[in-house]
Parts: structure tokens; C-alpha cells; sequence
């Protein structure tokens, strides 16, 4: 997808007060903006839309935010496009469930208005920023992540990574070796500072593995500190 162009957000939420509040105040932020409140609609909205960001509300009538979230993630358009959830459940298991569905980030209800709007630049200033000025491609053992063309291949066979994941991993083989906190990952990849609830982590570097497959022995947990990379 081309991040280029002026970025379109889609947001979904059954609450109109919530979807006219972000609209009004991403539109501020001169970002293209359509609202659903019917999220059987999101797929056929999405398809005519294109939007290179989703914030999706968690509890939906008919079909709730992680539901639709793994149907983003089913379509081949969008399974690297972000997605910002929102929720009303602040319990940690709600957070991770969330996650674990596919979305990069999310906010508890009531949120301020100012850092939602923090969290969607952030997210786009990642799927921007180059990684590095080193060498675009890294490799360890089958995994070869090519930074020029944001491709990881597994055994040859190309995976998807959101934009995210692909900066996680980016930044733990190019410390291959070297300890990464949880902060310092949170800090380097979400931009967030140490508030911020670290499982988030825990929960990506578990989509990594997932996607890593028999390859994903080379990311060893720290006890207690984070992770590394190592040869395998």
C-alpha cells in the first residue's frame, strides 16, 4: 500500500459522539477520515475506502472489535494495514486478547483526545521512518528481513508482518546478541515511555514467533529483562 499520499482512516464505533469527536479532530490533522457504525459494513467500507489506518471499538453489538479485527487480518488489502482499538475494559487480559488478534496499539475508554491523536501519527511516522542507514537486508538462520522492500521471508516462503512487527524484529536482529528490555523495545518501537503496560511487548514478540515458525528459536527470552536475538 502506498503511505505517500494523504492517509485515510477509517473509524468504526456503534457511538456517533465518539466517531464525530475523532473525526473532527484527525481532520484537524488534515488526514482523511470515514466513520461506520454498522461493523457488518467494514470490509466492503474498507475495500472502496483503502485506508491505511483502522480504529476499531472493542464492544460492538453484532460483531466486536477483535471479531472484525481478525477479519481485517483474513484479507490480503489489509493484513499489514495498523489498527488502533478501543476499548472500554481496562483489565490487562482484555489488552492482550486484543493484541493477540492482530491490532498494534490500543486505548481505554475514556481517552484523551490529544494522545489518540499522538498514537496515529506515531503509528504512521513508524511505517515511514527508515529503520536504519545500514545494510537493508538481515539475515539469521532461514529468516531473511529486507528492509528496502519491508519483505521477511521464512524457508523462502514470504510472511506478512504489520508495520510494528516488522520494526520489532527489524530491532531485535540488528542488536542480534545484545539484551533488549521491555522498556527499551517499548521506547524504540512504540515510541511510548515505561508507563506504558510492558506485556504489550510480551504479546508481539509472541505474534513473531507465531509467524517465525521453526525460525523462531532465535528470539530467547531474558527472565525478567526482555529478549535477544542469538544464532541459532
Amino acid at each position: 500500500m502506498d503511505y505517500s499520499s494523504k492517509k485515510r482512516v477509517l473509524i468504526v464505533d456503534d457511538e456517533p459522539d465518539v466517531t464525530e469527536l475523532l473525526s473532527y479532530n484527525l481532520k484537524k490533522e488534515f488526514y482523511e477520515v470515514e466513520s461506520l457504525h454498522c461493523p457488518l459494513e467494514i470490509m466492503s467500507r474498507a475495500r472502496d475506502f483503502m485506508p491505511h489506518l483502522f480504529i476499531l471499538d472493542v464492544m460492538m453489538p453484532e460483531l466486536n472489535g477483535i471479531q472484525a479485527c481478525r477479519m481485517i487480518r483474513a484479507d490480503r488489502l489489509f493484513k499489514e494495514t495498523p489498527i488502533i482499538f478501543l476499548t472500554a475494559r481496562g483489565e490487562a487480559e482484555d489488552r492482550i486478547k486484543g493484541l493477540e488478534s492482530g491490532a498494534d496499539d490500543y486505548l481505554t475508554k475514556p481517552f484523551e483526545i490529544k494522545e489518540l491523536v499522538l498514537r496515529v501519527k506515531t503509528i504512521f511516522r513508524r511505517m515511514q521512518t527508515p529503520l536504519s542507514s545500514d545494510s537493508s537486508t538481515l539475515c539469521i538462520g532461514s529468516v531473511i528481513l529486507d528492509e528496502s522492500r519491508h519483505k521477511v521471508t521464512v524457508k523462502g516462503e514470504e510472511i506478512a508482518f504489520t508495520a510494528t512487527e516488522f520494526k520489532l524484529l527489524h530491532l531485535l536482529m540488528k542488536r542480534k546478541g545484545r539484551v533488549q528490555s521491555r522498556d527499551n523495545l517499548l521506547f524504540n518501537v512504540w515510541d511510548y515511555d515505561t508507563e506504558v503496560e510492558t506485556r504489550t511487548v510480551d504479546t508481539h514478540i509472541r505474534r513473531l514467533r507465531e509467524k517465525l515458525g521453526s525460525e523462531a528459536s532465535f528470539i530467547e527470552t531474558i527472565r525478567g529483562i526482555g529478549y535477544r536475538v542469538i544464532d541459532k
